[in-house]
């Protein structure tokens, strides 16, 4: 598995981000306990910001051969501090070096600070995401929690700086 591509995703890739997007929010709600609407989809303006090309949102497709396995949707890029708002790999590539590789490629492209949240009851994403922050930055990252806005009674998110 080591043919990953990344690339910077369009308009064009809207049929496979969709489709991606539903398996990043269905495992993304085992810690965040949220259903699907009615329609059997989730919230998706994060998705619609990237797709309709608003300037201060980028999005990755990740890609071994032909076939898509992941996406990262980045945010603020007219800040001084980029957010990797959402991080997607399908299960079957998971845990082999791809992710960490990934990111580092969505990260080289916006040079500068980052930021990134996940749920502390997540326990692959902690593992995950202070690897992430090591491997780009040593040990020069900082974690705190944060209050979800517009949530009080929400669990705060963990969130890593680096």
């Amino acid at each position: 598995m080591s043919d990953l591509v990344v690339r910077r995703a369009g308009a064009s890739d809207r049929l496979p981000l969709e489709r991606l997007w539903l398996m990043f929010r269905h495992d993304l709600s085992e810690f965040q306990g949220q259903l699907p609407r009615p329609d059997g989809s989730y919230r998706s303006e994060w998705l619609e910001s990237v797709l309709t090309g608003d300037p201060d949102w980028a999005g990755y497709l990740f890609h071994t051969g032909e076939n898509p396995v992941g996406f990262a949707f980045v945010r603020a890029l007219t800040q001084p501090v980029r957010v990797l708002n959402s991080f997607f790999l399908v299960r079957p590539v998971r845990r082999h070096g791809l992710g960490l590789r990934a990111v580092q490629e969505v990260v080289g492209q916006h040079p500068g600070r980052w930021e990134v949240a996940f749920q502390e009851n997540n326990a692959a994403a902690v593992r995950f995401w202070r690897r992430v922050a090591t491997s780009v930055s040593g040990d020069a990252w900082s974690e705190e929690k944060r209050p979800i806005p517009g949530d009080p009674d929400a669990t705060p998110d963990v969130w890593i700086s680096f």
